[in-house]
């Protein structure tokens, strides 16, 4: 590295994805300046502001000649504001200021205040977890969300110490990892605290073992939100490498990671009033929807027939591919969302169709009407319907209590296994009645009942999934009858 000259390792975002940049930093005579080269957008080219406000308010002198930045690659389009720390490191190292020293093995970003302080950037889980495995350091703001996940060496607070108060004013301003994560925990919930829903708890259970979609429909105040938001406390913890992504695509939606990072699965649950590009992503800078926010969680859409068309149409290929893909004209930003569906409607627009308690008064053509806004196409990823009826008033006083959290997760979890031995044993074939290995008489039973009902080729195969889940649940490698029989209950029916 020569005089006047220094180079800085920092990072761009795309989407979830993160590029390494290398801010190279050249000094020369001519009119006093800062240009930015190598396809900077509006946010950084402002950086040329904060970056000389920062250094005046830490007692860094301004120098008096022509500063050149490039950002490495240069036919790669940089956007954001994480360039301020890097660019300002740089043009302290190549004027002399801060020793070369200080860059050795270091990844920067950060945004910088006017008066100096650094503050979080929009993604910084990616940032750590690029730094991680290129075995840098990551140097970012204190206040960062990294708060006790990831640590900085000393030289890092030095850095930042530094860029704050001058090179005399080593006053810490607290490492990356200054703290634990000042979050409080989550409210704990649990099934127990729903009473008298022992048939849609059966549901989740299924639903939880085999990743089926699921909806419930019900009236008004029967608990199906209650239901649902318990889903994830049955769910297996994130697994190592399911946490990591998870936690990327909500540090770069600026989401809090607090729960994801003791292990919970994400539960999102959106208005429906929400926009497609709310729910798929989108917007600028293009960010994660909230099909990506429930990456390796659960997606509750609670009103279901309120949704748009257009937003439930946009579900479609996301919930066969597990990923979202957003055409812009700078490139394709490609987002994860391997999610669970779970669904609740009213049976009709007044919601009291099939209440006991309450007399419904739509008249049928709108109650067609109502029930087709959900569409077919959706309707296809939908294994498991199940009616919630309004709970006994009785038992909701004396708080008569059913089966809770734990006694429906160890049930999940055994299921699981299960199956995870019995595929290791037999291949699954690529016949999805097949695969479900049902027995001779549970075969016969099948039959004979998808003529009655008349089932369709889909039905047919939703209800052997579900079947063959209900075996697994009950430890058995074939599928019975009344695993059949059980799984046709849960059919969709007026909602098919």
């Amino acid at each position: 590295m020569g005089a006047g000259c220094a180079t800085v390792e920092t990072a761009v975002l795309h989407g979830v994805e993160i590029t390494p940049v290398h801010v190279e930093v050249s000094t020369s005579g001519g009119l006093p300046g800062l240009d930015i080269v190598g396809m900077p957008d509006v946010a950084v080219l402002e950086a040329r502001s904060r970056v000389r406000c920062a250094l005046r308010s830490s007692n860094f002198n301004l120098p008096r000649m022509h500063v050149t930045i490039n950002l490495a690659p240069s036919d790669m389009r940089k956007s954001g504001t994480a360039f301020d720390l890097p660019i300002a490191v740089a043009i302290l190292i190549a004027t002399g200021q801060l020793p070369p020293s200080v860059a050795d093995r270091a990844l920067f970003a950060g945004e910088l205040a006017l008066n100096g302080e650094v503050c979080p950037v929009r993604g910084d889980m990616a940032y750590a977890m690029l730094a991680q495995s290129e075995g840098l350091t990551l140097v970012t703001s204190a206040a960062s969300a990294l708060a006790g996940e990831w640590r900085c060496a000393t030289k890092a607070i030095r850095v930042l110490a530094q860029l704050k108060g001058g090179l005399d004013g080593l006053a810490s301003l607290g490492s990356v990892a200054g703290g634990e994560q000042g979050e409080a925990e989550s409210p704990l919930i649990d099934f127990s605290d729903v009473v008298d829903q022992e048939l849609p708890k059966r549901a989740m259970i299924i639903a939880a073992v085999g990743r089926h979609g699921l909806l419930m429909v019900g009236p008004p105040g029967a608990g199906k939100t209650m239901l649902a938001r318990r889903l994830p406390t049955i769910l297996p913890p994130l697994a190592e490498e399911e946490q990591a992504k998870a936690l990327v695509v909500h540090s770069v939606a600026g989401q809090d990671v607090a729960g994801i990072a003791r292990g919970e699965r994400p539960f999102r649950a959106p208005h429906h009033s929400i926009s497609v590009g709310g729910l798929v992503g989108g917007g600028r800078p293009v960010t994660p929807g909230e099909i990506s926010l429930a990456h390796q969680g659960v997606l509750f859409l609670d009103e279901l027939p309120e949704f748009a068309r257009s937003a439930l149409q946009a579900l479609r290929q996301p919930l066969e591919d597990h990923v979202v893909r957003i055409v812009r004209v700078d490139g394709v930003y490609t987002f994860p969302c391997d999610f669970q569906l779970v669904a609740a409607a009213n049976p009709c627009p007044c919601g009291h169709l099939g209440d006991p308690g309450h007399e419904c008064t739509c008249p049928p053509a709108r109650i067609s009407a109502y029930q087709a806004r959900i569409g077919g196409p959706l309707m296809d990823r939908i294994d498991v319907v199940v009616d919630v009826a309004r709970p006994q008033t009785a038992k909701v006083i004396r708080g008569h209590e059913g089966m809770g959290s734990r006694e429906m997760r160890e049930l999940v979890l055994g299921a699981r296994e299960f199956r995870s031995w019995r595929e290791t044993r037999d291949p699954v074939a690529r016949d999805p009645v097949a695969s479900a290995n049902l027995d001779l008489q549970a075969q016969g039973t099948f039959e004979r009942l998808a003529d009655q009902l008349a089932l369709g080729g889909r039905a047919i195969v939703r209800v052997a999934r579900v079947a063959r889940t209900i075996a697994d649940l009950e430890g058995r490698e074939r599928v019975c009858e009344e695993d059949v029989v059980e799984a046709l209950g849960f059919r969709a029916r007026s909602l098919e």
